[in-house]
């Protein structure tokens, strides 16, 4: 392997790398925005519930 050789190479390989690092980060933010929105889910349902348990008291 000549010097081009390997320059081209290695280019390729630190190219991969950093789309995969992009694409990790992406995912990373995707999954951050989907754990939100099941935590805001879980909150909403556990005040539901609240207020139907609060409802059945009253009756």
């Amino acid at each position: 392997m000549n010097l081009d050789e390997f320059e081209t190479q290695y280019r390729t390989a630190i190219e991969n790398n950093l789309n995969q690092l992009q694409t990790a980060v992406l995912l990373i933010a995707q999954l951050e925005t989907i754990v939100t929105n099941v935590g805001q889910d879980l909150q909403n349902l556990t005040l539901t519930f609240e207020e139907y348990v609060d409802s059945q008291r009253n009756k």
